[in-house]
């Protein structure tokens, strides 16, 4: 239900001729060859060489229609330094991109590295996420790595997915239509049956055309079972990614297959989140951090390129393999505005990937544009499920007076974060509702910004069923339990330590009334000082308990804040969602709209 990085590994043959990155769009472009291999041309008739071009996108998260607010915006850096807020996504922009890149090239593939469906908007979340696999096919997807998001309805309906049938419970969503399933392979290479050791999905898929081969390994997060609730991954077993491509890797050759990409739903952090910064400088890979990198270092040098995603960022980088030789290690931001174009150089008579003479760019992120053509077909997909969800998405909600940031927001403190902690305080403070006193919300569970600009027929301002559901997709029920002063701050603390947010911060939204001071100079636990934190001006008392509401991931110990397991006395109150829209109706009008939340409940030193 987030995003969150982790890590550990093994070999490789891959060495760099040459490698440069283009001054104004800080992409990698990069040459090299197997061991023994000549340099020479990009394509390459007398040795047989041929340019495939390998398209590639992750967590596109069923986000069909352009995201709103700033959650639907790239940065760019400038050449003078500033950076540049661009609007990018929608999937009728995304298919036009990804044919015009297409043109010109007889070889091309598209893979993705998960989370394609799961945490959607109303208009592919309502139905199952149905919509998203069938634009997904149309644009030509060929392969994906599964990620956790895909496992949020559980191993039952990811198989669905993939291979099709009417949903169990709801049926067919549209008259005379059976839901075909993905015509691309979803890879899960570490994801097996408890009981049968067997991989829960096919773990490799080799893309092939004409004497060309070129295979893929996809493995998902092995801390799916932390970011999932239990239900989803009840039964799987989640290996080490490491291990897992290394495996598959040796499988692969003894196939006869040499060219392989990995899909790796695991990421890293850039330093900037320009989606054209160099995270080659001031050496390969120097400019970004977080797990990959270890899984990088240590996945075999047989892989060729990591297709990687989770942690939402955009990144083009040279990671040294085992061996020391660099090698391609890419993400293309999320929710399909970013896609990255990467040319593998294939060698008929080695069979492998061979990078040649420096020509421009071997790899990059491209924005998806909404200034030119719509992909008709699309539109087409898009108006025909629209019409099927309009009933209840259109049902207005509240009133805003601005946009009301929250996925969109790099802040610990999001003002979305803040009203929806305050609705679901407020939806249970009563002693007969549960009697809460402070609520804190996992930042994951925010998908989307609430954009101020109307998304259809609405009118500016006004909240819709659809846009609420697209900020609280996941219809959590609230859980209203006891936990100790202790406790509380323990679980403060797990924000910034852990396997799970120790690398990268997982910040709780918290409601009205509770503060603190969170120092990022210190470090561990540390970061959060405890002293400093009060709940309507009173110190916690380690002793004393307090009713706390949260929603059942949290409080199943999910996004690694194992201590709230720990809770007693539970009642379970309404969903998150239906807490988030009586909230909005009580206190917005259209003479009257909310105001995004004032900001400072948590006071951070840098």
């Amino acid at each position: 239900m987030s995003a969150t990085p982790q890590r550990r590994g093994r070999t490789r043959r891959l060495t760099l001729a040459a490698l440069a990155v283009t001054a104004g769009a800080g992409a990698l472009v990069a040459a090299a060859l197997p061991a023994g291999a000549a340099v020479g041309g990009g394509q390459d008739k007398k040795s047989g060489t041929v340019d495939v071009q390998l398209l590639s996108f992750n967590d596109f998260h069923g986000t069909i229609e352009p995201p709103q607010g700033s959650s639907g915006t790239v940065t760019e850096r400038q050449a003078d330094g500033t950076t540049k807020a661009i609007p990018a996504g929608g999937v009728e922009y995304l298919a036009t991109s990804l044919r015009e890149a297409r043109k010109g090239h007889e070889y091309t593939v598209t893979a993705a590295a998960g989370d394609m469906i799961g945490g959607s908007p109303l208009l592919s979340g309502l139905f199952h996420d149905e919509p998203t696999i069938e634009a997904l096919n149309k644009v030509g997807l060929d392969v994906s790595s599964v990620g956790n998001h895909e496992f949020d309805e559980g191993r039952a309906e990811l198989r669905r997915m993939q291979y099709g049938g009417c949903h169990p419970v709801e049926g067919c969503f549209e008259f005379g239509k059976t839901f075909e399933g993905a015509s691309f392979k979803y890879l899960s290479a570490n994801v097996t049956d408890e009981k049968t050791k067997r991989p829960l999905l096919s773990p490799t898929y080799v893309w092939k055309k004409g004497d060309v081969k070129i295979g893929f390994i996809g493995v998902t997060l092995e801390g799916t079972p932390d970011v999932v609730t239990a239900e989803g991954v009840k039964g799987l077993k989640f290996g080490d990614e490491i291990e897992s491509v290394n495996k598959y890797a040796k499988e692969l050759q003894r196939q006869g297959v040499q060219s392989i990409v990995a899909l790796i739903h695991e990421g890293g952090l850039p330093a900037s989140g320009a989606y054209n910064y160099d995270c080659n400088t001031p050496g390969a890979g120097a400019g970004i951090s977080g797990a990959i990198v270890d899984i990088a270092k240590n996945v075999d040098s047989s892989v060729d390129a990591l297709v990687t995603g989770h942690t939402h960022q955009a990144y083009a980088c040279t990671i040294p393999d085992p061996a020391g030789n660099p090698r391609t290690v890419t993400s293309a931001a999320s929710i399909g505005r970013l896609y990255t174009d990467t040319t593998l150089t294939y060698d008929r008579a080695t069979k492998d990937i061979v990078r040649t003479a420096v020509k421009a760019p071997a790899t990059a992120n491209h924005v998806v544009h909404r200034n030119q053509p719509k992909a008709p077909d699309m539109t087409e997909l898009i108006g025909r499920w629209n019409a099927l969800a309009a009933p209840v998405a259109g049902r207005p909600q509240g009133f805003i007076s601005a946009d009301i940031p929250g996925r969109g927001s790099e802040a610990f403190e999001k003002p979305l974060g803040n009203l929806i902690a305050d609705a679901q305080l407020e939806a249970t403070a009563a002693a007969d509702k549960g009697g809460a006193e402070l609520a804190i919300m996992n930042p994951g569970g925010i998908r989307s910004d609430l954009a101020y600009k109307a998304s259809g027929a609405e009118g500016d301002g006004v909240v819709t069923y659809g846009e609420a559901f697209t900020v609280q997709p996941f219809t959590n029920m609230l859980n209203v339990v006891d936990l100790t002063g202790e406790q509380l701050v323990t679980a403060l603390k797990q924000q910034v330590t852990g396997p799970v947010n120790g690398a990268n911060p997982k910040i709780l939204q918290i409601s009205k009334g509770l503060t603190y001071t969170l120092d990022m100079t210190q470090a561990g636990g540390d970061r959060v000082v405890t002293d400093s934190i009060r709940l309507n001006g009173q110190a916690i008392d380690p002793a004393r308990t307090y009713r706390v509401v949260m929603n059942e991931f949290l409080a199943g110990g999910g996004d690694g804040f194992t201590v709230l397991k720990e809770h007693r006395n539970k009642l379970v109150g309404v969903s998150d969602l239906d807490a988030f829209n009586t909230y909005l109706a009580a206190h917005s009008s259209a003479a009257s709209p909310l105001a995004p939340p004032a900001t400072g409940r948590i006071t951070v030193v840098k």
